[in-house]
């Protein structure tokens, strides 16, 4: 099968892309190569005969036409998007043509290959979207997002994602394309942009930096690793019934200070400071404005049908994580200095 894999440059699209070539798949990575994108992410594969680089822009029409045209692709995997809650608050426009516009520009490039191809049964179109899009959830642990939950988004970023999310469905019910979508809890794991919460405690920590939690910390989230995400979303792609979506969840609830917590307790055994603990280094910070109290994924629907599940747990995960951000200096170094990372951003300002 041949991909065409939107943000394969990002943090959960090369994870595809790295799994789709061992699997043997064919890949065209589109990306437009925005700050949070790294192509060292995929130094792996960069050479396989399997796999090959667009460096392009979906909201340019013109461009998806030709891309299409020259690759024939079997399937398209849509990842590329506009991610960072705090950055959207302080810059919505971007998430608003990237997210929404970017998103039909790319359904109405699909829809005209498809349909010029004599509309292939085989052809996907798999969108991949966030748990964000449902709003958030009370503290009980048995209240969870289901596919059936009423959407109700809160910041920039989840209402662009919510709005790309509902034209990838009139898409499908309109004009037939055939469709898949998905819905995943927060991602975590190998080559994670280090403005996100856990590369951010990480390296500040290493760094001697304060380790800031918003607000209380009693925010709850839903920790997913990229690996098994990667495999989740291949599955989808390959077996989900069409018209159908997926909430792909890692089990693994936990509040920011307790994963904060977690990180510190496993760097004090693996990079021990002179004195004391990382934990000293917590310190509290204003909340984000909007800040969700929790997110938990019912993943009940992917498991029977399609037989995923998780395979790590959130320590198993962060203590892989950790292992990795320790020995790949030489990669996260150079991102710290890109516009942005390391500084507070989505203040509302």
């Amino acid at each position: 099968m041949k991909l065409l894999v939107t943000g394969g440059a990002g943090f959960i699209g090369s994870a595809v892309v790295r799994l789709a070539v061992a699997r043997g798949h064919a890949v065209v990575n589109l990306d437009a190569l925005t700050y949070a994108a790294c192509l060292e992410n995929l130094a792996g594969v960069a050479e396989s005969p399997l796999y090959a680089f667009e460096h392009a822009d979906i909201r340019d029409r013109a461009a998806l036409d030709r891309i299409f045209a020259t690759h024939l692709p079997d399937a398209v995997m849509h990842l590329a998007a506009e991610s960072h809650v705090d950055r959207s608050i302080d810059g919505p426009g971007d998430f608003i043509e990237t997210n929404i516009t970017g998103s039909y520009n790319l359904l109405e490039a699909a829809r005209s290959y498809w349909v010029g191809r004599g509309r292939p049964e085989g052809f996907r179109f798999h969108h991949i979207s966030t748990d964000e899009v449902f709003g958030s959830l009370p503290p009980q642990r048995s209240v969870k997002f289901s596919e059936a939950t009423p959407y109700d988004p809160r910041s920039p970023y989840s209402a662009s994602k919510a709005a790309s999310d509902h034209l990838v469905r009139a898409w499908h019910h309109t004009y037939g394309l055939p469709v898949v979508l998905s819905n995943c809890s927060n991602n975590y794991g190998p080559y994670h942009f280090p403005e996100k919460l856990i590369p951010v405690i990480i390296l500040g920590a290493l760094a001697g930096r304060k380790l800031p939690v918003y607000g209380d910390g009693s925010h709850v989230r839903d920790w997913l690793y990229v690996e098994d995400h990667a495999e989740a979303l291949m599955l989808v792609l390959e077996k989900g019934a069409t018209g159908r979506s997926y909430n792909i969840g890692g089990n693994n609830e936990c509040s920011n200070l307790e994963l904060v917590r977690m990180l510190c307790a496993i760097l004090d055994r693996k990079r021990p400071k002179e004195a004391g603990s990382y934990a000293d280094q917590i310190t509290f910070v204003p909340d984000r404005p909007g800040h969700d109290a929790r997110y938990a994924i019912d993943s009940s629907r992917i498991s029977a049908e399609l037989g995923w599940r998780p395979s790590v747990t959130l320590a198993q995960g962060l203590e892989r994580t950790v292992d990795w951000y320790l020995a790949n200096e030489a990669w996260w170094r150079p991102l710290m200095a890109r516009k942005g990372v390391g500084q507070r951003l989505g203040v509302g300002a």
